[in-house]
């Protein structure tokens, strides 16, 4: 199946919200620092149940790989996965650890304290799971970027990360620049060239254009979290993943997801949402929109079909009422 982007039909510059508090709780730091960690959003027990399924998840592609020997953690022992630890494929944003997950009350309680709404759609977003300090893979360097276009204006997508394990100032969390969510549109105003601008919500931000947010300030941070916690920012954020240390043990697992208000989504992103979520495909880091339905194979590094490809999650979610509403399969 041939890659293809269903993009909204509204006006890219037409924003839908603006956090303007104050508040008085967690969405005046979202607005003013441009992220959040809401503590306790899943119990902690329950986080440490999640992340159990999704280290059987990771062992399940090779009998080979023991997670207590570092030396067992090698390509060959490993699901295919994007450079930055992401894992998409093979079905794993529908399995039923990830649709628990997605549906946590206080998790989807946070995003419609955002949107003022609880009718909500989330992406099918990806599994992260990082191995520490891996023998046959170097650290990956520092990826800055945003995932906003510099065509939208003011608040469209707030990302999240549902937080299974800890993340120590050691241990890959996710790194940003606080407050650079209320620069990044002048960033792209004075610093960049319109004609050079896409729709596409995803943007590098340059070693050199970094220097410009540094001279306004701003200097990155690992964002520390535990288990259970839900870290939410602005996409206009500039973040990326940072790796551990060479100090730390710990296996970050954490769960992406994104929540937006139903309404927003067009008739057409709402049929490709389905059709994704028919064949157990993943999305973008976006709920209502940028709905990208790719080719289901997964490719090993020499271009061959991954013969560990699954057409369908281990264990299926049950597909509960709140669970077709948030999947966009059925209307509100």
């Amino acid at each position: 199946m041939a890659s293809a982007t269903v993009t909204s039909t509204v006006e890219l510059n037409n924003s839908p919200i603006r956090l303007t508090g104050p508040y008085g709780d967690w969405r005046d730091n979202l607005a003013s620092q441009g992220y959040v960690v809401i503590k306790n959003a899943i119990p902690q027990g329950r986080a440490q149940q999640y992340q159990q399924k999704a280290l059987d998840w990771l062992k399940s592609f090779s009998p080979s790989l023991d997670l207590d020997d570092p030396s067992t953690w090698r390509e060959e022992n490993l699901p295919a996965t994007h450079k930055f630890n992401l894992f998409k494929e093979y079905s794993v944003t529908h399995e039923r650890f990830m649709w628990e997950a997605r549906q946590e009350p206080k998790v989807v309680e946070a995003f419609a304290k955002i949107w003022g709404t609880d009718e909500l759609l989330v992406s099918f977003d990806a599994l992260n799971i990082t191995l520490p300090n891996r023998q046959d893979k170097p650290p990956n360097k520092p990826w800055p970027h945003v995932d906003q276009s510099p065509l939208r204006r003011g608040l469209h997508c707030v990302q999240g990360i549902i937080n299974l394990s800890s993340a120590g100032p050691e241990d890959g969390s996710l790194i940003l620049l606080p407050r650079s969510n209320t620069v990044t549109e002048k960033f792209f105003d004075e610093q960049t060239d319109p004609s050079t601008w896409l729709k596409k919500d995803f943007r590098t931000i340059s070693e050199t254009e970094m220097d410009w947010f540094k001279d306004k300030g701003m200097s990155p941070i690992k964002v520390l979290a535990d288990p259970g916690d839900l870290i939410l920012w602005d996409s206009r954020t500039v973040h990326w993943g940072g790796e551990p240390t060479a100090q730390s043990d710990t296996i970050r697992t954490v769960i992406y997801a994104s929540y937006s208000p139903a309404s927003m989504a067009s008739k057409e992103t709402l049929e490709a949402k389905q059709t994704a979520f028919r064949s157990y495909g993943a999305t973008t880091h976006w709920a209502h929109d940028n709905i990208v339905l790719r080719d289901p194979l997964v490719y090993l590094p020499d271009g061959t079909v991954d013969p560990r490809n699954r057409a369908k999650p281990l264990e299926e979610a049950d597909h509960t009422d709140q669970m077709l509403k948030l999947a966009g399969m059925k209307p509100y």
